[in-house]
């Protein structure tokens, strides 16, 4: 196993942070990372914003919630799909892009390709000694976010990521098992088996929680998954994504 693969495997979110920024060359190094990933027909449908001013910091870690990481890192990265730059380059060559660039397979592409080059960024960052932790809650409110990062139409902010210097040292969270994600040939649909697996896995996932809480909290995945699903949330994104131009047909 080289060291690549050990920093990828021994992932875990970092919650907290010591007082220490980033550099720039630290910052440059995991941009250029990002920018390093897969990309579908080369299009770039990215962009990364990063945040270092402190009040900005507090206004997105306001619209996350009880997040207080997302004020207090070495840096915030904001990773936004990005098909406003191809409408401009459209124009520019008097080409009919616009069709193209509203359909739900190019907003597809856009977030397949945010999420590749944050994957690359995460895996810089751990391989450089940082932590990171992904922010989904910036999508609680993307107007605001919005309007805190000037964003134009065809740009959504999807997911922050916080890094810096670790000041916590969590152990790894267990995954679902290898047999319950991978399938060879097609998808195994043997109820019985699954259902085993996901007993199997609530167990795993049970013990963990008890053992990192001293016994205060015992619930499983299945428990813990069925009722963040059972609350409707961010209910308003089909109209939020129509409004700024993208996946209307």
């Amino acid at each position: 196993m080289n060291e690549t693969i050990e920093t990828i495997l021994k992932h875990r979110s970092i919650r907290k942070f010591q007082d220490r920024r980033l550099s720039d060359r630290q910052i440059r190094t995991i941009v250029e990372c990002a920018q390093a990933a897969s990309t579908s027909s080369f299009i770039q449908a990215y962009s990364i914003i990063g945040v270092k001013d402190p009040e900005k910091k507090q206004r997105l870690a306001a619209i996350v919630g009880k997040q207080d990481y997302v004020a207090h890192n070495g840096h915030f990265f904001v990773f936004c799909a990005d098909l406003y730059r191809h409408t401009m380059i459209g124009e520019r060559e008097n080409r009919d892009v616009l069709e193209s660039i509203e359909s739900t397979e190019k907003f597809m592409v856009s977030i397949i390709d945010a999420a590749l080059a944050a994957q690359n960024a995460a895996v810089a960052a751990e391989s450089m000694g940082l932590g990171i932790c992904y922010i989904g809650g910036l999508r609680n409110n993307l107007d605001k976010v919005q309007e805190i990062l000037s964003t134009p139409e065809r740009v959504i902010p999807l997911f922050g990521m916080a890094v810096g210097f670790p000041d916590q040292d969590p152990g790894t969270k267990p995954r679902l098992p290898f047999s319950h994600i991978y399938h060879e040939e097609g998808y195994k649909q043997d109820q019985h088996t699954y259902l085993q697996q996901i007993d199997e896995y609530d167990k795993q996932i049970s013990a963990y929680y008890e053992e990192r809480t001293g016994g205060k909290r015992r619930d499983t995945w299945s428990s813990q998954i069925s009722g963040m699903l059972e609350k409707k949330s961010r209910m308003y994104m089909k109209e939020f994504i129509k409004k700024i131009k993208l996946n209307k047909r």
